[in-house]
């Protein structure tokens, strides 16, 4: 399994958002987008999860094309988007049920996973409260395990660590580096660099729409002419 972008184009009338974007993820393997505010991250994110369309290249996840099998590519994606958003008059519980029942899973299932799935952030005593009254880092832990809900192939991330407290956003970068570890594909977006070196097993430095430079840490501080333990900050300062 992996996710393939070739050639990614993205058009915003005259403005060119993303311009001849081409990368490959493969099973086992969290791959960091990071670069400045504007940068193109987050449209390649909205194309790859399909809710924005390609204006030119095309986009594959597994054997199926973005655009021309659109619900089969959708049904192997768990996305966490930048904003955690649901419907504020029901609970936590009842969102994860509403998520599951979108990617047709029996209710049976769907309660034994939501039963599995609140333990990792410990949110069972509040899971049938109102999501409108959750703090905007307990959206943002339903919204993580709303994307697990139905065993997806990729997981699909924009700034998952916001509105996190210190042992939360621990717990939810061991869980993507786990959820790698078992055979599935990360693509994540982040301005926090320190998390994109931690868990990383690839990273690519965007700008202007274009992506710059990718490797391994070790590819790019060879690239930065850096110390062997150069930090990330260090090595993105001296390439972009």
């Amino acid at each position: 399994m992996r996710l393939q972008i070739s050639s990614l184009v993205k058009k915003f009338g005259n403005k060119i958002a993303v311009n001849n974007v081409s990368l490959q993820i493969n099973s086992g393997e969290v791959y960091c987008l990071i670069g400045p505010n504007g940068s193109g991250k987050t449209t390649i994110v909205k194309n790859v999860t399909g809710l924005l369309h390609p204006s030119a290249g095309t986009i594959r996840i597994g054997d199926f094309d973005t655009e021309r099998d659109a619900f089969k590519a959708k049904s192997l994606i768990g996305y966490i988007p930048d904003e955690p958003t649901a419907w504020s008059a029901i609970t936590g519980e009842e969102f994860l049920h509403i998520i599951g029942a979108l990617y047709s899973m029996p209710e049976k299932e769907r309660a034994s996973k939501i039963t599995e799935l609140l333990p990792i952030f410990q949110l069972e005593s509040i899971s049938k409260e109102y999501f409108e009254d959750y703090s905007r880092g307990n959206k943002q832990k339903f919204s993580i395990l709303a994307a697990l809900m139905h065993n997806p192939q990729l997981l699909v991330i924009d700034e998952p660590i916001v509105g996190l407290d210190p042992i939360s956003a621990e717990t939810a970068k061991k869980l993507f580096a786990d959820f790698a570890k078992k055979g599935g594909m990360v693509l994540m977006v982040t301005h926090t660099l320190a998390v994109a070196e931690q868990i990383a097993d690839r990273i690519g430095f965007i700008e202007g729409g274009k992506l710059l430079i990718s490797g391994t840490m070790a590819d790019l501080r060879t690239k930065a002419n850096a110390t062997a333990g150069a930090s990330l900050e260090t090595v993105y300062k001296a390439l972009v």
